[in-house]
């Protein structure tokens, strides 16, 4: 029970502080924030702090060395100061704007369309294989893909066309399967 009262006076004497450091020092307190700030609701959150801070070291107040208003002064100050220096180590916010369009999605969904894609291709026969990576992702044509794999045009056009047949056949195989929309699209 004496615990409980102890609180209890205690609690009683630090809002007794609180409220007289308020309304000895509270006015000039917020027009000196307020002036350092040029924010009347920014003002009133350092006068918050800055007795929130006096309620905690109040053996500061009461050791005898210069004035209490001068501390509560300079704790206000450094307050503002930490907040100034606390903003311009953040980088600036961008607003968005009719012209500066959001940003859109990472690179990781290609990522994941590049691996169904090479785990379709790793499906086929090697020379289908080889004759669309040649037409699809080396971006040759017919002839150009036949002069580099060293084979008639027409061999590059059936085994292209088979290759495609059978990646519509793996699409049709799995249609629930996720990121095969890319094989669709591929083969389409």
């Amino acid at each position: 029970m004496a615990a409980l009262w102890s609180r209890t006076r205690q609690r009683t004497s630090d809002e007794v502080v609180v409220k007289s450091l308020y309304e000895e020092h509270g006015r000039a307190l917020l027009a000196y924030a307020q002036r350092l700030t040029g924010d009347r609701a920014a003002a009133e959150d350092v006068v918050q702090e800055t007795l929130i801070r006096a309620w905690r070291h109040q053996d500061k107040l009461t050791n005898g060395k210069g004035s209490v208003r001068g501390w509560l002064l300079t704790v206000a100050r450094n307050i503002v100061t930490d907040r100034c220096r606390a903003r311009a180590s953040r980088p600036t916010e961008v607003a968005e704007t009719p012209s500066r369009v959001p940003v859109e999605n990472d690179h990781a969904e290609s990522v994941v369309d590049s691996m169904v894609v090479m785990e379709a291709l790793d499906r086929l026969s090697p020379d289908h294989r080889e004759v669309l990576v040649e037409i699809y992702f080396q971006g040759r044509t017919v002839n150009e893909a036949a002069e580099v794999l060293g084979i008639p045009a027409g061999t590059v056009k059936s085994r292209s066309h088979y290759a495609l047949r059978q990646l519509r056949e793996l699409y049709r195989e799995k249609p629930g399967t996720a990121r095969l929309v890319v094989l669709k699209e591929a083969v389409a």
